[in-house]
């Protein structure tokens, strides 16, 4: 692998860890805004369970944390933030194209989560369906323009596509919403642009 691959599969990957953090950040929000129902068994114990998984994730027992998740899952099947944390397990642990459906539903059920089409955007790339991951960047784009790590990975996108010149241009707005972007200024100086 290229030293530029290697950053680019590392982007990936921080990238995709990111986004778990963020449907826990989501879920911590939501769980302190609900009051308590202690009456409700099944939610009380699928949210222990995403709690279970994160620790086991935490710990690097992915495949503990996805049989986890997949129970939660089984619990509250229309839980786009247990749907996106499973997809994120899965395909850390090797199924990416069953971490892709995992995230297709999460879109079903709620369109508009930007880190979502990031993510299924990342798996479509790494599996080189790349006019499927440019829909879902553009899509997430189009949902927050602000989001510089979304310039970024349709960036390393367009690089893959062979659109040097795009790619640049993605990685410069990047580092216009983001200036300290040390991956984006990386990845402009591999393509030959002087900063």
């Amino acid at each position: 692998m290229s030293t530029f691959q290697i950053l680019m599969f590392a982007a990936t990957l921080f990238f995709a860890y990111q986004i778990y953090q963020h449907v826990q950040t989501l879920e911590d929000k939501t769980s302190a805004n609900e009051p308590s129902q202690e009456g409700d068994s099944a939610v009380f114990s699928a949210e222990s369970l995403v709690e279970e998984a994160d620790d086991a994730y935490e710990r690097g027992e992915t495949e503990r944390a996805q049989s986890i998740l997949e129970e939660a899952h089984r619990m509250e099947p229309e839980n786009p933030e247990i749907i996106n944390k499973l997809a994120y397990v899965t395909a850390k642990n090797g199924d990416r194209l069953k971490g892709i459906k995992l995230y297709e539903r999460s879109l079903e059920l709620d369109e508009n989560d930007d880190l979502t089409h990031n993510a299924i955007a990342s798996l479509y790339r790494s599996e080189r369906a790349y006019e499927r991951a440019q829909d879902h960047y553009l899509k997430a784009l189009e949902i927050d323009d602000q989001y510089y790590q979304t310039y970024f990975n349709y960036g390393n996108l367009l690089s893959d596509m062979g659109n040097i010149e795009e790619a640049r241009t993605m990685y410069k707005r990047a580092l216009e919403l983001q200036n300290d972007f040390p991956q984006a200024r990386e990845a402009l100086l591999t393509l030959g642009e002087k900063i």
